[in-house]
């Protein structure tokens, strides 16, 4: 499995390719904006681009999968269907992040807990993960013990809870129940900032490191970078 991450749009979203070292079929993660650019190195490195993969419909996260399908002929994959609520929002937001830009796209296939999403010769789990959106996924490789988690989890911090439709009780859980689980030798790319392991995050974050967690389980403030 390969990996290169692109910061885009004002809020640095972190754009992340993956791709199977066998067939060199690549995967953009949340193509928040500057598709060219992402399309450029993608070609750059001599990869095909096989699939989308959205974690949750916030514009930083989508609004540049329309023009990359259509750029691309790519399918769009997730993410699950109860963010079609932020999907309908894309332009809107788009005009009060000056992003104007920034389209609704249709997803090719919605994603669900436990699906599983082939990209050449790898395989890749899917874990539902609400809280910050409803409908919001993680994606995960577990024979290279690697995982994209959107605005679940970042290192030192976790995602925003004070959007519509945002549950932070529901985040702690996703976190809790599903990124948990996974190992913490896990490396993962969130989808703002550095990169960590659920490890060190178990140990050292304020909001859901261990001892956080007891002293104020499932609760805690919107206070996540995006």
């Amino acid at each position: 499995m390969g990996v290169f991450v692109t910061p885009v749009t004002p809020l640095q979203q972190n754009c992340t390719t993956v791709w199977c070292a066998a067939t060199n079929k690549a995967a953009v993660i949340d193509p928040g904006g500057s598709v060219d650019a992402v399309l450029g190195e993608v070609a750059r490195r001599g990869l095909t681009l096989d699939q989308i993969w959205i974690t949750h419909a916030h514009l930083d996260h989508a609004g540049g999968a329309a023009e990359m399908q259509e750029k691309a002929g790519a399918k769009i994959i997730g993410p699950q269907a109860a963010d079609q609520f932020w999907i309908d929002r894309i332009v809107e937001s788009g005009r009060m992040y000056g992003l104007p830009d920034a389209r609704p796209f249709t997803p090719d296939r919605w994603l669900e807990d436990g699906d599983t999403v082939a990209l050449g010769e790898t395989v890749w789990e899917v874990r539902h993960c609400p809280g910050h959106t409803p409908g919001h996924v993680v994606f995960f490789n577990r024979a290279a013990r690697f995982a994209q988690v959107g605005d679940v989890l970042f290192k030192g911090s976790v995602g925003r809870t004070d959007f519509p439709m945002s549950d932070p009780p529901a985040l702690i859980r996703s976190v809790v129940d599903k990124l948990w689980p996974m190992g913490d030798d896990v490396t993962f790319v969130p989808g703002h900032g550095p990169i960590s392991t659920f490890g060190e995050e178990r140990r050292a974050n304020p909001f859901v490191s261990d001892a956080a967690l007891r002293r104020a389980p499932l609760t805690r403030p919107a206070s996540g970078p995006a």
